[in-house]
C-alpha cells in the first residue's frame, strides 16, 4: 500500500479512536498520549512515522511553561475563586433580585444580569453556576417559578464566562491562532504578518458576549410575556427597599471596578492579557479584604484551588501535542485538507462543517479536549483558505459554549444538579437548556451572517 495513504488511514483512525476512548471514561490527558503513542508505535514498523519527530515534545513542553501569555492563565483562575470567596456573588445575587424581582420575569433577568457580570470579572463557569444554583434557584422556585426555565437561565447565564472576557478558552486560542496565524501567512510568503494576540479575541468577543446576553433577555422577556406562569413576579417586601439604592451601589461597584481595571486595561493597550491578570488577581484579594474575609486560609484554598484547575487544562494540553505531533507527520494535516477543500461551498461550506462537527463532539467531550484536538486540525487549513482568525476564534469560543449545555457530558448540568433540590429532577435541567441551546445556535448564525461583530471591534481599538 501505498505509505502517504497508509499514514493518512492510521491518522484518521487514531482521531476516531481517542474520541472512542474518551467516551469509555479514560482519562483524557492519558488518552491522548497513550493513543496516540500506540499509533505512532504502528506507523513506525510500517515506516510511515518517523519516531524522532518526539524529541520536539521536549522543547514544545517548555515552551508552554515559558509563554508569558499562559501565565495568565491560573491567575484568571486564581481572581475567579478568590471573588467568589469574598461573596461578591452571593450579595450581587441578592440585590438584583430584589431590584428586578417586582417584574413578571425579573429574578430570571437578574441572573442573566449577574451572570454576565460575574463572566466578565471571573470567568470561572463552575463557581458562578454552583453559587446562582445555591442562591437563586431556590429563590425562584419559591417565587413559583418553572424549574425546567430556572434550571435553564442559570446554566446558561453560568456559561457566559466561556465567552466574555478574561475567558480563559480565549487565551489558548488566541495563543494557538497567533502561532498557526504566522505558519500560514509565511507559507503563503508574507513574512510580516499581522499579529493575532489574545488581546484581539477579548475584544472580538465582547459584542458577541452581549449579543448572547440580549437573546437570554428577549427569551426571559418572552416568556414573561405569553407564559406569564412560568415566571411570576416577586414583590419586595417594602423594609427591604429602604436601602435597595445603596445595597444596589455597593453590589456593583466592586465588580464594575475590577472589570475596568482588568478589561479596560487589556483593550485600551495599557497592558497585556498577563499584565492585566495579575492585577485582577490583587484586586480580587483586596475586594476579599475590604469584605474582611481575606484570610491565610482562604487564600490556601484559593491557590489549592488554582493548581488543580490549572494542572488539569495543563496536563490535557501536553497530551494534546503528543497527539497533534503524530496526526500531523503521519499525514493527518492532508488528509483534512482534502477533505474541508472538497466540500461544496468552497470556504463558507468548509467552516459550517468544522462548526457542526465541533458542535456535535461538545455533546461527548470537554472545551478544552475540543479546543486541543480540533484547532490545530482544521485551523491551518481554514486559515489558508482565508478565513479571519479572530472571527474563527470568537466563533469557536461562542459554539463551544454550547458544550457546558448539552447532555449528557454538558458539565453546567453537573454543576447544578450537584447543589439543586430532589424536586427539581435531571430531565427538568436537561429540558430547561435546550432553548438556550437553540438561542446559542442562533448567536452562531447571526455571527455567521455579520462577521463584523467579532472583527470591528478589534481592528477600531487596534488600528
Amino acid at each position: 500500500m501505498d505509505p502517504i495513504l497508509l499514514g493518512e488511514i492510521l491518522a484518521g483512525t487514531m482521531f476516531f479512536g481517542i474520541i472512542g476512548f474518551l467516551m469509555l471514561g479514560f482519562p483524557v490527558a492519558f488518552s491522548l498520549a497513550g493513543v496516540s503513542l500506540m499509533f505512532g508505535a504502528v506507523g513506525m514498523y510500517f515506516g510511515v512515522f518517523d519516531p524522532s519527530n518526539f524529541g520536539a515534545l521536549a522543547n514544545r513542553y517548555i515552551g508552554f511553561m515559558t509563554n508569558e501569555v499562559l501565565v495568565a492563565v491560573p491567575l484568571f483562575i486564581f481572581m475567579g475563586v478568590m471573588l467568589e470567596r469574598s461573596k461578591i456573588a452571593e450579595q450581587l445575587l441578592l440585590t438584583m433580585g430584589k431590584l428586578f424581582g417586582k417584574m413578571r420575569g425579573g429574578l430570571g433577568i437578574s441572573v442573566i444580569l449577574v451572570g454576565a457580570m460575574l463572566a466578565a470579572s471571573t470567568g470561572v463557569v463552575g463557581a458562578t453556576v454552583v453559587t446562582m444554583g445555591l442562591i437563586s434557584l431556590p429563590a425562584m422556585l419559591r417565587a413559583g417559578y418553572d424549574p425546567r426555565l430556572a434550571s435553564g437561565v442559570i446554566c446558561a447565564s453560568g456559561t457566559l464566562g466561556q465567552i466574555i472576557p478574561p475567558s480563559t478558552v480565549l487565551i489558548f486560542m488566541g495563543d494557538m491562532l497567533s502561532g498557526i496565524n504566522a505558519q500560514v501567512q509565511m507559507a503563503k510568503g508574507n513574512f510580516a504578518p499581522s499579529p493575532v494576540s489574545v488581546g484581539d479575541l477579548f475584544a472580538g468577543a465582547v459584542l458577541p458576549g452581549f449579543l448572547l446576553v440580549a437573546l437570554y433577555l428577549c427569551w426571559m422577556v418572552f416568556k414573561a410575556i405569553f407564559d406569564p406562569k412560568s415566571c411570576p413576579a416577586t414583590p419586595v417586601p417594602p423594609e427591604e427597599k429602604k436601602n435597595l439604592g445603596r445595597e444596589v451601589v455597593v453590589a456593583l461597584i466592586p465588580p464594575l471596578l475590577l472589570i475596568i481595571a482588568v478589561l479596560g486595561s487589556i483593550l485600551g493597550g495599557i497592558a497585556t492579557a498577563t499584565e492585566a491578570a495579575s492585577v485582577g488577581a490583587v484586586g480580587a484579594m483586596i475586594l476579599a479584604a475590604l469584605r474582611w474575609r481575606l484570610s491565610f486560609r482562604i487564600v490556601r484554598e484559593a491557590v489549592i484551588s488554582t493548581a488543580t484547575i490549572t494542572s488539569m487544562v495543563f496536563i490535557i494540553l501536553f497530551g494534546a501535542s503528543v497527539f497533534s505531533i503524530v496526526f500531523r507527520l503521519m499525514g493527518g494535516d492532508n488528509l483534512v485538507h482534502e477533505f474541508l477543500s472538497g466540500l461544496p461551498g468552497g470556504t463558507i461550506g468548509a467552516v459550517i462543517v468544522v462548526m457542526a462537527i465541533m458542535f456535535l463532539l461538545g455533546f461527548i467531550l470537554d472545551t478544552f479536549e475540543i479546543i486541543f484536538i480540533v484547532i490545530p486540525i482544521t485551523a491551518p487549513i481554514l486559515l489558508n483558505l482565508g478565513v479571519d482568525p479572530v472571527w474563527l476564534g470568537v466563533m469557536v469560543g461562542v459554539n463551544l459554549q454550547t458544550s457546558f449545555l448539552t447532555p449528557p457530558f454538558g458539565f453546567s448540568l453537573f454543576y447544578l444538579r450537584g447543589v439543586a433540590p430532589a424536586s427539581v429532577t435531571t430531565g427538568m435541567i436537561y429540558k430547561g437548556v435546550i432553548p438556550f441551546v437553540c438561542l446559542q445556535i442562533t448567536a452562531l448564525a447571526i455571527m455567521f451572517i455579520f462577521p463584523g461583530l467579532a472583527t470591528w471591534l478589534p481592528r477600531w481599538i487596534y488600528s
